[in-house]
């Protein structure tokens, strides 16, 4: 693993926790050049996942995609970024159980969707009003309201509660 800081290859791992899910790994390191400690994740890599876009067209699954728009989602809300990358997991594992290798970008983003109504209300508005292009105020109005008549995700996901 490379130091962020110095680039160099050379470092050691000071500790290894399991993540609360058990699907992954978090590793602290120390550089043997610099000394700078950083942190890295080990994860088991989905098992070629294809997501079918709105318009036909197909791409990998990238994890890293998926994470990025549930934390611009949740960006300046106080909510962890571990609770996000849990999140993140359980949508992958979610997807992987479902034993099909393509899986359409509307299943995915209903159930980031379901995970964010349970972890902040907020970034779940956000992430909706993207993911089903609000165009009107109407609509934010609309899916405001409806929120309320949702059964809470924390109690279906409690793992993922704040």
């Amino acid at each position: 693993m490379r130091c962020p800081k110095c680039h160099q290859d050379d470092d050691k791992v000071i500790d290894s926790r399991a993540s609360r899910d058990g699907s992954s790994i978090r590793r602290r390191r120390v550089c043997n050049q610099c000394e700078h400690r950083f942190t890295t994740y080990e994860t088991v890599e989905p098992g070629d996942l294809t997501i079918v876009k709105r318009n036909g067209s197909r791409e990998p699954f990238d994890r890293e995609k998926l994470l990025r728009g549930i934390v611009k989602a949740c960006e300046k809300r106080p909510v962890s970024l571990t609770v996000l990358q849990e999140c993140a997991d359980s949508v992958i594992a979610e997807l992987e159980g479902g034993g099909t290798r393509e899986i359409s970008s509307k299943l995915l983003g209903i159930q980031v969707m379901d995970r964010l109504h349970g972890i902040d209300p907020v970034g779940y508005i956000r992430y909706a009003s993207v993911y089903r292009q609000f165009q009107e105020v109407g609509e934010f109005i609309e899916e405001i309201n409806s929120m309320e008549t949702r059964v809470p995700n924390s109690i279906k996901h409690p793992e993922l509660a704040l």
